[in-house]
């Protein structure tokens, strides 16, 4: 069994967002205790550090993750599929917009602003690959939820990627939905 650093209970707790005394109420210790831990100025009984972690792991449980949010399975289009078609798909689940994916690698998105855009008559003939946006963001499903409001200040949907696979999508509905 390996036991966590000082180095990473200090990494942890900053993640977290914690101060030192805030982890000390959390876990029963005094904040000295706790700075003096993480200067490695004394090394704490077993029982001091299972504290320690139990009350990260407690914070931890709190913090909202891209797998809390997202729209699972993926409702997606392939990038050789006509606008027509992924158009029709949109307006048939209420999406205004869906991941392009081959193979269940994400490539972009198309949305009905990327059809618009688009000055071509027959924009709905073309193939996805050719009107999609390709810039998209991608996270992984332990991502905190700050990161994936961070992306979507920037893009319209970000997607979540585990194994190569898409296995989410994110969009600032389901940010606001589980905010208030």
């Amino acid at each position: 069994m390996d036991l966590p650093t000082a180095q990473d209970l200090r990494d942890r707790r900053d993640e977290l967002g914690l101060t030192q005394s805030e982890l000390a109420d959390r876990a029963d210790v005094s904040q000295p205790l706790i700075a003096r831990i993480e200067g490695e100025d004394v090394d704490p009984r077993l029982s001091t550090l299972r504290s320690i972690v139990n009350a990260l792991n407690e914070a931890e449980g709190g913090i909202l993750r891209a797998r809390d949010v997202m729209n699972s399975p993926v409702a997606s289009v392939r990038p050789d599929q006509s606008v027509h078609e992924s158009k029709e798909m949109m307006d048939e689940k209420g999406y205004s917009q869906v991941p392009v994916v081959r193979d269940g690698s994400p490539e972009g998105l198309i949305g009905n602003s990327d059809i618009r855009q688009h000055d071509e008559e027959n924009v709905g003939e073309l193939p996805v690959a050719e009107v999609m946006n390709e810039s998209i963001a991608i996270v992984e499903p332990g991502e905190t939820i700050d990161t994936v409001d961070d992306y979507l200040n920037h893009n319209a949907a970000v997607l979540v990627v585990e194994g190569g696979e898409t296995v989410g999508v994110i969009t600032e509905a389901d940010v606001a939905r589980t905010v208030s």
